[in-house]
């Protein structure tokens, strides 16, 4: 069942109890703070049945490419949140109606076929307005889920660190915020109160944005804290050559994380099942230390909320040297889910990363389609066609990244007293030692720097009044 209790990693006093709705949150009496978090997956039988509700607008990936199901997203998005979806009600517009979503006669039908699928759930694919769902619910009678919840629903369900969990909900609570009055409204209804009217109903929910407010607040700074304790991890990793894969959500990083690594991560053909970002050394031919991670999938329209709480766990993306951007070659509305990739970068600040086209599921594309695939790689530098499942390609794409990883080395020839064999033994830690001459007038090293470390042997050289190469001195 959507939206399940948990009970926050915050904590909250225990004279306060909340009754959580979609995307908000008010007090009842004798209830307990109830969220959508890490909820138990659903058996086929209990699942909520839902009618999906969508405007198809002139830029929708069904409206553009042939043979696309316009709610084969949205359901299986619903399917992960363990909901099962019966029907849907389209309309084509030019753009949602503001107050309605859609033109009343498709709220009537829309409560129609609700009718006829004893559906307990509307599921809207699009982010609507607080105004928007009041309406849709006035008609239909029932709860109204937008498609910003449904995802932030999946992505509780998911979270597993503790990081996650508070970026979760820091994100639903936020979202709530608009919709307080959305939900007090409910209870209105519940209890007969009018609705807009002065008195104990607007005190609490005052009382409520105040709550969340502070709530937020406390989850904001627990966060800025994790963000530091992550910068300095970070810095003690700014030696190594960082890599991140980035992508649409289920195009199959986390499988090509475990085929480059052999890491034992979990991978699931399903939506989303990768939200904290896992790093693993990569063992290359380098002469210094190579990181993978793997980061949470990104989506169409997915909420602004979202992804400015994930900030910290998309850090790894933002400082890493070069991203993979691993694409579902097989999927019929790859444009979009690359688009969709690519100003979700932008939004977080990586869209001047060195980035390459990694396209994967090279053995699920059809034979009719490679051509167009063909055209990909020639018109994209730096792309490779890839199956992280069954290795195909992966030889050549690990080759390219060694090719990289040997331009980023910094080389030398060095000339050191025998006196000074201290420097020699420094070098060593420093750098990939091609050879080493032991001569008359000194030890002589023919060395390949490990990242930024040129720099600081040339300092030692300089503190010790030495600076030049055999050629110079």
């Amino acid at each position: 069942m959507l939206y399940q209790r948990w009970e926050s990693p915050m904590g909250i006093p225990r004279d306060a109890s909340y009754f959580s709705h979609p995307g908000a949150y008010f007090r009842m009496a004798k209830q307990s703070f109830d969220l959508p978090f890490q909820a138990p997956s659903p058996s086929q039988d209990d699942r909520e049945v839902a009618v999906v509700l969508k405007v198809l607008t002139p830029g929708d990936p069904s409206e553009n490419v042939g043979d696309v199901d316009p709610v084969g997203e949205i359901t299986a998005l619903a399917d992960t949140a363990g909901v099962q979806v019966v029907s849907s009600v389209l309309q084509k517009r030019s753009k949602p109606h503001t107050a309605t979503y859609v033109g009343k006669g498709k709220l009537t039908e829309l409560k129609e076929a609700a009718e006829l699928a004893n559906a307990q759930l509307i599921i809207v694919d699009d982010p609507i307005t607080p105004a928007q769902g009041r309406n849709i619910e006035e008609v239909t009678e029932l709860r109204v889920v937008d498609r910003s919840e449904l995802i932030m629903d999946i992505f509780a369900r998911n979270a597993r660190t503790h990081q996650a969990k508070i970026q979760i909900e820091l994100a639903q609570l936020k979202y709530s915020q608009s919709r307080l009055t959305r939900m007090w409204t409910h209870l209105s209804r519940m209890e007969g109160g009018a609705v807009g009217t002065r008195g104990p109903g607007e005190t609490q929910l005052e009382t409520d944005r105040r709550i969340v407010r502070k709530k937020i607040s406390v989850l904001n700074s627990r966060l800025q804290e994790i963000e530091k304790q992550s910068r300095t991890q970070h810095k003690s990793r700014e030696e190594s050559f960082r890599i991140a894969l980035v992508g649409y959500t289920n195009a199959g990083k986390s499988t090509l994380m475990k085929r480059l690594t052999g890491a034992d991560i979990l991978v699931e053909d399903r939506l989303f099942s990768t939200l904290d970002t896992s790093t693993r050394q990569w063992e290359l031919d380098l002469p210094f230390d190579v990181l993978l991670s793997d980061t949470v999938g990104f989506i169409r329209k997915l909420p602004h909320d979202l992804v400015a709480s994930f900030q910290a766990t998309l850090m790894e993306a933002r400082e890493a040297d070069l991203l993979l951007h691993v694409i579902d070659a097989s999927s019929k509305t790859i444009e979009f889910d690359m688009e969709s990739v690519t100003r979700t970068l932008k939004r977080v600040g990586c869209d001047e990363h060195p980035c390459w086209m990694i396209l994967n599921k090279l053995d699920k594309i059809p034979e009719e389609r490679r051509i167009d695939l063909q055209h990909m790689l020639a018109e994209n530098e730096n792309s490779y066609a890839i199956s992280a499942g069954t290795g195909s390609g992966v030889d050549l794409l690990v080759e390219k990244i060694l090719d990289l990883g040997k331009q980023r080395q910094d080389s030398g020839l060095y000339q050191v007293p025998h006196a000074r064999a201290d420097l020699a033994a420094k070098l060593h830690d420093l750098a990939q030692v091609v050879s080493e001459e032991f001569a008359e007038d000194g030890i002589h090293l023919d060395v390949r720097f490990k990242p930024g470390m040129k720099a600081r042997w040339e300092s030692a050289l300089r503190d010790a009044g030495l600076s030049g190469t055999p050629e110079s001195d």
